[in-house]
């Protein structure tokens, strides 16, 4: 059945009447509905907070509780995006070095499909997408970036340190995953711990969680279809096991923590640690609808979670 329009007022009452909401004050209700809306707010961050045999929410709660747990998304998509682009730019520039290291600054060297890994039918199709349909727009058409005009109308060639920039983490993903074997080596024996292989399967899932962040989804208990693979950290950690699947730090904002322990510099990765535990905590003291146990479970994050710097990579 359809959903009807209902005014502000009319979603007040709904709250309150029908979900058993605390709601002390309208005007300040009405107000967070204007800035949210009525689907962003109650629908996406009502879950936590439900009685699990009706479809009213828990005894006590108020729209102050959901409305922290709102803004508390919101700092944490915003804490992990800023990290997040800065393993994009070291992988951009890593790839970028490599690449013209090997095949030199000419933009037909990425413009050629022979050099890249063309073993496998999802490979060729990857090569011909990026190459066709993404790199040879830039070189061929003038764009958004006035450098890689200036670099293709003076110079007639924009080298890939200079294209490097305007590609999207997406591309530059895809792009990894079908280079050649030594690039791709060259590339992830930077990072400690992690092969070829498996570089490109994280970059993939970084991918998607950089997107959830940028397009403000609803990261704390967002599950990706993919997963990253089994590191030892899982099992340092004692992750239990669903048979043989690690329960958290898989699909969920855990393997991403995980991940960025791999992908980022030391400091940094205990920087994001201290500011996601601030953040972590200031909300817990915030909130009085949900357990941060709760929460942490919701995030995929086990309860011993803060000691993933503890052990060696």
């Amino acid at each position: 059945m359809a959903k009807c329009f209902l005014t502000y007022e009319q979603q007040i009452d709904k709250l309150i009447n029908e979900k058993g909401l605390l709601i002390a004050d309208r005007e300040y209700a009405e107000n967070v509905l204007k800035r949210t809306s009525y689907y962003s707010l109650i629908s996406g961050y009502k879950d936590l907070f439900k009685n699990p045999t009706t479809k009213a929410y828990r005894d006590g709660t108020r729209l102050e509780d959901i409305v922290a747990l709102y803004d508390f998304d919101r700092m944490l998509r915003e804490l992990f995006l800023s990290y997040i682009l800065r393993v994009e730019n070291h992988i951009k520039s890593l790839l970028s070095y490599a690449f013209c290291e090997k095949y030199g600054e000419s933009q037909n060297a990425y413009l050629n499909k022979q050099n890249y890994n063309y073993s496998g039918r999802r490979n060729k199709a990857d090569i011909d997408k990026l190459v066709d349909h993404v790199l040879a727009k830039y070189v061929t058409h003038n764009t958004d970036y006035h450098y890689i005009n200036h670099a293709r109308t003076v110079h007639g060639n924009v080298p890939f340190w200079i294209l490097k920039n305007a590609l999207t983490f997406g591309n530059i993903s895809v792009m990894y995953s079908v280079l050649p074997q030594d690039i791709q080596f060259k590339i992830s024996s930077e990072f400690q711990g992690i092969n070829e292989s498996q570089l490109k399967q994280v970059l993939r899932y970084l991918v998607r969680f950089r997107n959830v962040c940028a397009h403000g989804e609803r990261l704390f208990s967002y599950r990706n279809v993919e997963s990253i693979p089994d590191f030892p950290i899982h099992n340092k950690l004692q992750i239990p096991k669903n048979g043989n699947q690690y329960i958290y730090g898989k699909h969920d904002l855990f393997a991403v923590m995980i991940t960025l322990r791999y992908l980022l510099p030391r400091e940094d990765f205990r920087e994001l640690k201290r500011r996601l535990t601030r953040l972590i905590d200031n909300h817990s003291k915030k909130q009085q609808g949900i357990t941060q146990t709760e929460l942490l479970i919701k995030m995929g994050f086990p309860e011993n979670w803060n000691k993933i710097t503890r052990y060696k990579l």
